[in-house]
């Protein structure tokens, strides 16, 4: 874990984990569930996974873009603490108003961050970057709180963009067995 706070990751695990029957996006069945709302409606939680991802944020970022859904709260508390500009990225432009992809600031020459809650393959992600590029920024970070791709992966390579995680699939699940 590269957070100073030791207990993050038991109580993370111990506030999203169910279990039950349950059907994941895949449309697979599982036992297990990962209710990551959970930490992100938690303003404690929330507040100490922040606190935990300002030392990720690369110095040289001019915005910090958060992914719709659970990537903005995280990215409001986030801009809070470190002073840099919010975006809120939608997972497609609107259809109406401004059209836009991402409310906040211009995005066109700007280094931008992104932040994103769970990534797993990082499809949302990858559709993010691709659609801010396109609009001009700089996108090469991405700083997520917890990273549940198989260890040892980097899902986001094939895009040339690192990722940076306060916890990792292989932490949380040490809390249920440790």
């Amino acid at each position: 874990m590269t957070s100073s706070d030791r207990t993050l990751a038991r109580d993370i695990d111990a506030a999203c984990r169910l279990t039950g029957t349950f059907t994941l996006r895949s449309g697979q069945a599982a036992s297990e569930y990962f209710d990551k709302y959970l930490f992100e409606t938690d303003p404690a939680l929330l507040a100490r996974v922040a606190r935990q991802m300002v030392p990720l944020v690369p110095e040289r970022a001019d915005l910090l873009g958060g992914l719709e859904l659970g990537g903005v709260p995280i990215v409001t508390v986030l801009s809070g603490l470190t002073g840099t500009g919010a975006l809120f990225v939608r997972k497609q432009a609107k259809a109406y108003g401004t059209s836009k992809l991402a409310e906040g600031p211009p995005v066109e020459g700007r280094r931008v961050v992104l932040i994103e809650d769970v990534i797993t393959t990082g499809g949302a992600v990858r559709d993010a970057t691709r659609a801010l590029r396109a609009a001009g920024a700089v996108v090469d970070t991405v700083v997520c709180a917890i990273d549940r791709s198989a260890a040892g992966s980097t899902p986001l390579a094939d895009i040339g963009l690192e990722v940076r995680a306060v916890l990792t699939k292989t932490e949380l699940d040490a809390e249920r067995t440790g």
